[in-house]
């Protein structure tokens, strides 16, 4: 019994310091740009074929029980009835699904550049216009994507499921509110 109460109050605790600038916000313009949550390894196998998970990393259990967490924390900050885009890999579809924040619609500008880094440059820079698209008074957004695109477009290196929370501004150079580390 103590165990659980000890887990219930840290995880309240987690919850209050870790989205202060997401419980600040309006949901209006709101982007949440996410990693995909806890899939186990590293890169994929080199015969990776989109649209085809047994050629894939794909989310354990941890994960898909992460990415349902992470759906239930946004939904608690007001976070509902968002636009929901991923990249095409299956483990970023199946984190967009599991939050439950919307309908997933596939945006290849999302997709992982580790297995060509010379699509790095091209991908960022679709992804730059995309942003550039998005209204300041907009619905939330929600980007689930990779640590290498994350990174690419801000220079910051999220863990698995760590959503960076950014405003739409009509640009393609939206400003970062902050981090919501994964619960």
């Amino acid at each position: 019994m103590l165990p659980r109460r000890l887990a219930a109050l840290a995880a309240g605790l987690f919850l209050a310091l870790a989205a202060p600038a997401l419980a600040a916000e309006s949901p209006a313009g709101l982007i949440v740009l996410m990693r995909h949550a806890e899939a186990p390894g590293f890169g994929d196998p080199p015969a990776l074929r989109l649209g085809d998970c047994a050629t894939q990393r794909n989310l354990d259990d941890r994960g898909r029980a992460q990415a349902r967490r992470m759906g239930a924390l946004l939904r608690e900050r007001g976070i509902r009835d968002a636009r929901v885009y991923s990249s095409q890999w299956c483990r970023c579809l199946d984190t967009a699904r599991l939050l439950d924040l919307g309908p997933v619609a596939e945006l290849p500008a999302l997709n992982s550049t580790v297995p060509n880094p010379g699509q790095r440059a091209a991908l960022t820079a679709d992804l730059r216009r995309f942003l550039a698209t998005l209204p300041a008074d907009g619905p939330p957004v929600v980007l689930v994507t990779h640590q290498v695109t994350i990174t690419s477009l801000t220079g910051i290196h999220p863990a698995s499921g760590e959503a960076v929370l950014l405003r739409a501004t009509g640009t393609p150079d939206p400003p970062v509110l902050g981090r919501l580390k994964p619960p």
